[in-house]
């Protein structure tokens, strides 16, 4: 399968994209699709690295970070997304019901079924949330900077969805499909 966008081979990648990626393969060990596709834009690639490193210095665990993004890729309908971050939830705690039940907006606890309703509301809304919806996450223990960091997670995670969508990546994980569930519940 080829890609709408071209996948680039770190091996013959030069230049800015090629500084990028030996911080992302000495990080992770690897380099995903999706930072080969990036790197054809070394600002947004630059961007997609900051974004993540924004949103990891933030309020929220690594955890709930992955919980937000398997729901957002499930709101988005992000295949590739939904492959990489069933496995990272994996490496974070997360069991294959967990994943799937976040990707549908639930959880076990009430908080975090919450915050990520509220993120599937703004990234199908594009923002435009009730009054009502903002209450009801600062009533489950969020606060006004929480606001702002589910919608930063949203960004972060909408901008390598639509990438996906746009260069159709290979996806190099196990293969999640949204809408499709292997748990029974």
């Amino acid at each position: 399968m080829s890609t709408r966008i071209e996948t680039l081979n770190p091996d013959t990648t030069t230049g800015k994209s090629k500084e990028l990626f030996d911080a992302v393969q000495s990080k992770l060990g690897f380099i995903p699709n999706l930072i080969k596709v990036f790197g054809n834009s070394p600002a947004t690639l630059q961007s997609y690295l900051s974004l993540g490193e924004l949103t990891a210095s933030g309020n929220f665990s690594n955890k709930f970070r992955e919980q937000l993004a398997l729901a957002i890729a499930e709101e988005n309908k992000c295949n590739y997304c939904l492959s990489a971050h069933t496995a990272i939830g994996k490496m974070n705690g997360l069991s294959e019901e967990e994943t799937e039940e976040n990707r549908k907006g639930k959880a076990s606890e009430e908080k975090v079924q919450v915050g990520l309703q509220f993120a599937q509301s703004i990234t199908k809304n594009r923002g435009n949330v009730t009054s009502e919806e903002i209450k009801a996450f600062k009533e489950a223990g969020y606060n006004d900077s929480d606001v702002l960091e589910v919608v930063l997670n949203v960004v972060a995670n909408t901008l390598t969805n639509y990438v996906n969508h746009i260069a159709e990546t290979e996806i190099d994980f196990p293969k999640v499909e949204a809408g499709k569930y292997t748990v029974k519940a």
